[in-house]
């Protein structure tokens, strides 16, 4: 496994698609947060990074798919799986590989915005930032950027075709995270059911996280999602 992310690593970084991957993401991020006038966090006026962890997933949710399209889709491509396959590697050891390698390449793009953290923090007249919060709503991006990597991972081993393979993701994620919030609002499903359908969905458990206050059933939700995908990713492997 550590040979897999290793190499995994090596071919993000040994082209551009890491290095252009993060400037995109923290591009929009300072251009939504201290230029676009709606999403300016000066006109908010408060000391918090609420626009910001609103604003992330969104980012996220088409960055992510963008890394991990070239995992599988790729290799296939080229025929280099059948390759990997005759190395002393089992169908774990790739898929976890893969898997963390893609995953530090994303969380090396949020690293960074620990500076608007810092910003803010030194530019508020009073009281400073909810550390609690703003380490909470973190959390739970380090977990919504862990389960799209894994769905990415997952959709990029069916398809040995990377643009198709960023198209299936870029969905898959944002039904996952926002479709069950949508459904949830059809007046039918007011009597009750509404608040059980939401949480199948990722923002509602981003959301619960993003309070401050780290729930066991949040942590669970995401865990088993990444690992539920995962584990599909290996039994397509294994078919191939």
């Amino acid at each position: 496994m550590w040979a897999v992310y290793k190499k995994e690593l090596g071919q993000y970084f040994s082209s551009l698609t890491a290095y252009i991957a993060i400037i995109v993401f923290l591009l929009l991020n300072g251009l939504f947060l201290f230029v676009f006038p709606d999403t300016n966090l000066f006109d908010y006026g408060y000391a918090s990074l609420d626009k910001f962890f609103e604003l992330a997933p969104w980012i996220l949710l088409l960055l992510v798919p963008a890394i991990t399209m070239r995992s599988f889709a790729d290799e296939f491509k080229s025929g280099t799986f059948e390759i990997l396959r005759t190395r002393p590697l089992n169908s774990w050891q790739i898929v976890l590989g893969k898997y963390f390698g893609s995953l530090v390449i994303v969380l090396c793009a949020l690293l960074p915005t620990v500076i608007y953290l810092y910003t803010i923090q030194h530019l508020s007249a009073q009281g400073g930032i909810d550390t609690g919060g703003t380490l909470g709503s973190y959390l739970g991006l380090v977990f919504l950027a862990a389960v799209f990597t894994a769905i990415g991972i997952c959709c990029s081993s069916f398809s040995n075709n990377a643009v198709v393979a960023f198209l299936i993701s870029a969905f898959v994620c944002f039904f996952m995270y926002n479709a069950f919030n949508a459904i949830s609002r059809i007046p039918s499903f007011e009597s009750g059911a509404d608040y059980y359908i939401e949480m199948f969905g990722i923002d509602f458990h981003y959301r619960s996280i993003s309070r401050g206050v780290v729930d066991s059933r949040d942590l669970i939700y995401f865990i088993s999602l990444i690992v539920l995908f995962l584990f599909v990713t290996n039994r397509n492997l294994q078919k191939r």
